[in-house]
C-alpha cells in the first residue's frame, strides 16, 4: 500500500513537471539597419567616456549637476497657486465639479448640450 502511494505522488509530480517547461525561443530574421555610420558611434562612445559619468555605477547620481532656473521662493509659490486645483482634481469626484465650475475658455472642451456660441 505504501508503495502505491509513493508511485502515484511520483506520476503526479512527473506530470505536473512536465507541462513546466518553457516554450521554444522565438528567432526574429528581421535584417538590422542602422541610422548611423560606425564612425558616429565610436564618436558617441569616446565622448560618453570621456565624460566620466558611469550610469550603471552606484554612485551615480543624475541629479548632481541640475541647476534649477526658479528659486525656492518661486516654486513655493506656484505650488500654493496651484494647491487648490490639485486638490480639487484629485478629490473624490476626481474634478468633475471643479471643472464643470472653470469658466468654458480654460476648459478647452464643450460640455454636452452647451451651445457652440457659449450663449
Amino acid at each position: 500500500m505504501h508503495a502505491k502511494t509513493l508511485f502515484a505522488i511520483a506520476a503526479v509530480a512527473a506530470l505536473a513537471s512536465a507541462a513546466a517547461r518553457a516554450d521554444d525561443i522565438t528567432i526574429d530574421n528581421t535584417p538590422f539597419q542602422s541610422t548611423r555610420s560606425r564612425a558616429e558611434v565610436l564618436a558617441e562612445l569616446g565622448l560618453f567616456q570621456q565624460s566620466g559619468v558611469n550610469p550603471w555605477s552606484n554612485r551615480y547620481n543624475p541629479l548632481a549637476r541640475l541647476q534649477s532656473v526658479k528659486s525656492r521662493a518661486e516654486v513655493q509659490a506656484e505650488y500654493r497657486a496651484d494647491r487648490s486645483r490639485v486638490a480639487a482634481m484629485t478629490g473624490e469626484d476626481s474634478g468633475s465639479f471643479y471643472l464643470s465650475q472653470a469658466p468654458l475658455a480654460h476648459r478647452g472642451t464643450t460640455l454636452a448640450g452647451t451651445p457652440v456660441s457659449g450663449q
